[in-house]
């Protein structure tokens, strides 16, 4: 088939590419800006001018643009996107019903909530990794990242590398840019109480997340203080935008923050993140690192990754679990319900109920290096036996073939 690939700065550009091809596709590269997402005359202008030229059978893009959509529609042409951002505020644009979409997304409950509402476009796919490329990466005499020559690779067995960190986290704080709660400073001293009351009883629960559904009572004052507006072509609520882009996303950046100190009193703990300002005790602050190299580097060298699901997340497995098990590291994880669909725990990877739970099962697989090593060595065979960006090609593909 020909792919017309909508190439934007996403995530999993390259391996997307090469699976595509790898699978006898052939691709036809359409520069875009994820900025034009919903509406740019001239940018529709030109894909419909490509689109009519090329005659592709199917427009790919990760995440999904209404614009793309719209004018796939006009060409009648198959438009197949996948969503890996959480929240996702283009999913509720009214074009999502589009007959020419066909939009998957990582996250079941996600998926059940559009198939309730009698939305029929959007399907389950979850994320996948290269473990191609992930196996090739390995460690030079400095200690950086390289890429062995060989093309052959065993799919079966991870290679081995020396462990240099006990304990890593790649992630956000969410003390970063886009930290919209941190601008809301008007708020009545109710609303304060409320969203601190609100905000502590959802760190204490997890796979369920009630935020959206409690936001009635203080939604004025929240409006007054930073003001939201669903988008023209949207069907999303306030309450949405508010609990998905401003307080699950405070809650993800203090649950993360209890978890790091709560182990840094008993650890040393490597941290990856874009806040090269944050510190803690018995904490190693390494600043950001890239996606395609560096980040795999730490997966690899690491005796336990962790994995703190951002709150929005429903059910899903994030990206970053796929990286870690797909590297041939060792994974811990906050418990997300979509893991039990195809992985084993305490044998593919782990999961923890609590704090104190994250705890007592850190200071265990410290001290079990031989199951530590079997689970990851597991969890690495199964994302390459079913879970590459190949086999999700295949799966993409399959009704249109």
């Amino acid at each position: 088939m020909t792919i017309l690939y909508i190439e934007w700065n996403s995530f999993g550009n390259e391996d997307m590419k090469e699976a595509f091809q790898a699978e006898g596709h052939t691709l036809i590269s359409f520069p875009f800006s994820n900025k034009e997402g919903r509406h740019d005359e001239v940018v529709e202008s030109s894909l419909m001018e490509v689109l009519r030229k090329e005659t592709p059978d199917i427009v790919f893009s990760f995440n999904y643009f209404p614009l793309i959509s719209n004018v796939c529609k006009q060409v009648g042409i198959h438009y197949i996107s996948w969503v890996y951002d959480s929240p996702y505020v283009m999913l509720y644009s009214y074009t999502v019903i589009n007959p020419c979409n066909t939009i998957y997304v990582f996250d079941k409950d996600l998926c059940l909530e559009f198939e309730r509402a009698g939305i029929h476009t959007i399907h389950y796919l979850p994320m996948a990794a290269n473990t191609d490329r992930l196996d090739r990466l390995t460690v030079n005499p400095l200690n950086t990242a390289s890429v062995r020559g060989d093309n052959a690779t065993d799919n079966s067995i991870a290679p081995q590398i020396p462990a240099q960190y006990d304990i890593s986290f790649v992630g956000s704080l969410y003390t970063e840019k886009h930290n919209f709660f941190e601008r809301m400073t008007t708020l009545n001293d109710y609303t304060k109480g409320y969203l601190d009351a609100l905000m502590s009883a959802q760190m204490n629960i997890q796979g369920y997340n009630f935020i959206q559904e409690s936001l009635s009572p203080i939604m004025e004052d929240l409006y007054q203080a930073l003001p939201m507006d669903p988008n023209a072509d949207g069907v999303e609520t306030r309450e949405y935008l508010y609990a998905q882009y401003v307080i699950n996303r405070k809650i993800t950046g203090l649950e993360r923050a209890a978890l790091l100190a709560a182990i840094s009193q008993k650890h040393t703990l490597d941290l990856f993140t874009h806040d090269k300002t944050y510190s803690l005790p018995n904490l190693i602050n390494h600043g950001p690192v890239d996606n395609v190299t560096q980040m795999p580097m730490v997966f690899k060298e690491s005796r336990i990754n962790l994995n703190i699901s951002l709150r929005s997340i429903k059910s899903g497995i994030p990206q970053r679990a796929f990286d870690i098990m797909g590297s041939g590291g060792f994974l811990l994880s906050n418990f997300q319900a979509d893991f039990l669909d195809d992985f084993i725990p305490g044998e593919d990877f782990d999961f923890y109920e609590s704090k104190e739970d994250l705890l007592s099962k850190i200071d265990y697989y410290l001290s079990h290096e031989e199951e530590r090593q079997a689970i990851a060595t597991s969890g690495h065979n199964k994302i390459a036996a079913a879970h590459t960006y190949r086999h999700r090609v295949r799966e993409m593909l399959a009704p249109f073939q």
